[in-house]
């Protein structure tokens, strides 16, 4: 069903204001909508991708912070391993040291932290288990070699690592700090000429350091960043975090990068990199739908430009289709009256657009309108009238023949014969001539009608004068057009067998050939010249009758007239040809279409 209304829908159909409303629309509302979703779409990414690129600025900068105090812890190291005291107890113990050694050594030690107050505490142990410190000491007698801090650190053979928080180690601060307020980092000295480890040298940094490095830095309203070791582990992590801890699966080997999970029905966007000096991975996390408040904001102006725009281009394509269509309509109305036959109805408007021209053309059109059926009527008025003149005339002719009868009568009674024989054909010639206001007549009676004409001119011209007429059969009964052959014989005996010496000949003859009515009418007269006959033929070959209405009338103008006459009836293919030789008489042939009375009634 919904195929066949959609095959049966046609824009032609709809009305052309929905047409200019939907074409307005469509140049108007859908490039809005489109070109706000494509500036949202490309303003979204455009500020994420900052966001992001701004978060790993921040991450870098903080790595960089960590970076520059765990710098500070391994220059603290090289200095300590070159110290001659610290060499002298890491070599032979605490008995080897004097008690100025030792002043000086704790001395030593003390200056460091008075240098750098992020470090919580400086120990020194060397292979015995011996220890020299100002600030941490052994929770037990057990020696300090069997805790994981200094295994690691001779593992390490002599490179500096940071180890993170401590985990149940035999050391404690005479401060009070707990494990998670400190950050160990651990060194071994090295005696490269016997390769062995003399002792380790332990630093415990102050976590506060690190915090005030990381906590002042906000991502979005809520997000924060979280520092972790190599192992996953937490080195620090702020107040009521989202996520507490992160698997090392979600960061894998990568060295930097982003990633989204979901926690607790909320996504949360995590960035991440990892400091190659410290091998810590700083972790940014945020929400993902605060994580660009700029973006709601450009939404929300964006949106609100696309609803006005919309609004506005509603509002535009409504009143310029209706300012299009409503002239149109009106047209349509006048044009509706028109047609119902109220000519009078015109259209009124000041418009110069195309609608106002249209008006106006029709404004023209109605004009044009009455004066043609004011024309038409006159035609009408004169065309009776015509009509009633020509019955009028036709009383004259008809009076004039029976008045010949009348005499042609008399002229028997009174043993006159040869009067009553040109009488009795001038009637005849009459009669046919009226042919009851007929144009084609049968091809007997232009015949009959051509003798008559000539037993009359045998009257006047006796034995210069022979004729004679060879007719088929099969072509009497055709309808040949009134007129035809009289014009052509008066020409032949003027022109032709008067002018000549002694008497002359007229031959009429007429045949079907080829589906067409073949007439020639011969003479033995005088003919014509070659330039004669060309000024003729020319005069043939120009349909309009040039001199008709002159008195007398141009030579050749019956033959003209008869060309035409056949020409404007039926075509070209039809008409007048000549042919003639001075001295020896002329030829006309009248090529005439076979009609029957069928045609003749369709003519």
């Amino acid at each position: 069903m919904q195929m066949e209304r959609w095959q049966r829908f046609n824009i032609n159909n709809v009305p052309i204001r929905y047409k200019l409303i939907y074409f307005f629309l469509l140049v108007s509302i859908i490039p809005a909508v489109g070109l706000g979703l494509l500036v949202d779409w490309q303003t979204a990414r455009i500020i994420e991708k900052q966001t992001n690129d701004n978060t790993f600025q921040l991450i870098g900068k903080v790595n960089k912070a960590l970076e520059f105090h765990a710098g500070n812890m391994q220059n603290v190291t090289y200095f300590t391993a070159n110290k001659r005291e610290v060499q002298r107890f890491m070599k032979d113990g605490t008995e080897a040291l004097t008690q100025d050694d030792r002043y000086e050594l704790r001395k030593f030690l003390q200056n460091f932290i008075t240098l750098y107050p992020e470090i919580a505490g400086i120990l020194l142990a060397n292979a015995d288990g011996e220890y020299v410190s100002n600030e941490m000491y052994a929770r037990t007698d057990s020696p300090l070699t069997e805790d994981s801090w200094y295994r690691e650190a001779v593992e390490n053979k002599g490179i500096f690592k940071i180890i993170g928080h401590p985990v149940e180690r035999n050391l404690a601060n005479h401060n009070n700090y707990k494990d998670t307020e400190v950050v160990s980092v651990v060194r071994a000295i090295y005696d490269t000429s016997r390769q062995r480890v003399l002792g380790v040298v332990l630093i415990d940094l102050k976590m506060r350091v690190i915090a005030e490095t990381v906590k002042d830095v906000h991502l979005g309203k809520t997000g924060y960043l979280m520092v972790i070791d190599q192992s996953g582990k937490n080195i620090y992590l702020p107040q009521d975090p989202v996520v507490r801890e992160i698997p090392r699966e979600w960061i894998g080997d990568h060295f930097s990068g982003t990633f989204s999970k979901k926690v607790s029905d909320k996504t949360y966007q995590f960035i991440y990199r990892t400091s190659p000096f410290t091998n810590w991975t700083t972790v940014g996390v945020f929400s993902a739908r605060e994580s660009v408040p700029e973006v709601q904001e450009i939404r929300f102006y964006l949106v609100s430009f696309v609803f006005f725009g919309c609004l506005f281009g509603l509002t535009a394509s409504l009143y310029l289709s209706y300012s299009i269509s409503k002239p149109i309509g009106q047209l349509m109305s006048f044009m509706n009256k028109a047609e119902s036959g109220d000519l009078a109805i015109r259209y009124i408007g000041k418009r110069d657009d195309e609608i106002g021209m249209l008006g106006r053309s029709f404004n023209k059109m109605l004009a044009q309108i009455n004066r043609l059926l004011s024309l038409t009527k006159i035609q009408e008025r004169q065309q009776r009238e015509a009509e009633l003149r020509s019955l009028q005339a036709y009383i004259k002719p008809h009076f004039l023949y029976n008045t010949l009868d009348t005499v042609h009568w008399m002229a028997r009674n009174r043993g006159q014969d040869d009067m009553a024989d040109v009488i009795a054909s001038l009637s005849k010639l009459f009669r046919i001539g009226l042919s009851k206001g007929q144009d084609m007549i049968l091809f007997a009676e232009e015949i009959e009608h051509v003798r008559s004409y000539l037993i009359i001119q045998k009257t006047r011209y006796r034995e210069k004068l022979n004729y004679s007429i060879d007719i088929a059969p099969n072509v009497q009964h055709r309808h040949v057009m009134k007129f035809m052959l009289q014009p052509i014989v008066e020409n032949a005996i003027y022109h032709g067998i008067k002018e000549r010496r002694g008497p002359g000949h007229i031959h009429i003859e007429a045949a079907e050939e080829k589906d067409r009515l073949i007439i020639r009418v011969h003479d033995d007269g005088k003919g014509m010249t070659r330039e004669k006959l060309a000024e003729l033929r020319s005069a043939l070959s120009d349909t309009a009758m040039k001199g008709e209405g002159s008195y007398p009338p141009p030579p050749g103008y019956g033959l003209r007239n008869v060309h035409a006459r056949l020409q404007l009836t039926f075509g070209d293919a039809y008409g007048i040809s000549m042919e003639s030789e001075a001295g020896q008489g002329t030829t006309v042939t009248i090529l005439h279409p076979l009609l029957t009375e069928k045609d003749r009634k369709k003519e």
